[in-house]
């Protein structure tokens, strides 16, 4: 029994400094949000979800978003007024290019992929199977363009 008690106690010694140190951290130095704090919203199509993580994508200036696709979802052939950067988190991110809308001709990218769409490049994109989160960045205002506008 006392052993139990020295377990128990001994484990809340650990646990209580890392729960404090939270408080302890200087939020204007670093910060942080955790997966139940990012707030996820809906696009008008349906298509996708996006949470802004850090800026404003559409004022000038850097940003950082996550998109959640939902499966069967891809966009059609566009373009960006600048780069973007991007990290596939989870899923299968789908890639194509040019002015043609082929997605049995996409090119599959693994979760831990990085890659980057350039400014004024025509491509498209999306989930194919399954939901995919990927996490874009780049300097705003982010804009996408249709192909047939160039």
């Amino acid at each position: 029994m006392h052993t139990q008690i020295l377990v128990a106690a001994f484990g809340l010694l650990l646990v209580l400094p890392m729960a404090s140190s939270h408080a302890d951290i200087d939020r204007s130095a670093v910060d942080f949000q955790i997966p139940a704090d990012i707030k996820w919203v809906r696009n008008a199509a349906g298509t996708n979800e996006q949470a802004v993580l850090f800026g404003d994508p559409t004022k000038p200036g850097p940003y950082v978003v996550r998109l959640r696709w939902l499966p069967g979802n891809m966009s059609r052939p566009h373009f960006h007024q600048n780069d973007r950067h991007f990290v596939v988190i989870s899923g299968t991110w789908w890639l194509g290019t040019g002015d043609r809308f082929e997605p049995d001709s996409t090119v599959p990218v693994p979760a831990g992929t990085y890659v980057i769409h350039y400014a004024g490049k025509v491509h498209y994109d999306g989930a194919k199977d399954e939901e995919t989160v990927i996490q874009v960045w780049g300097m705003g205002p982010a804009t996408s363009i249709p192909a047939e506008q160039r």
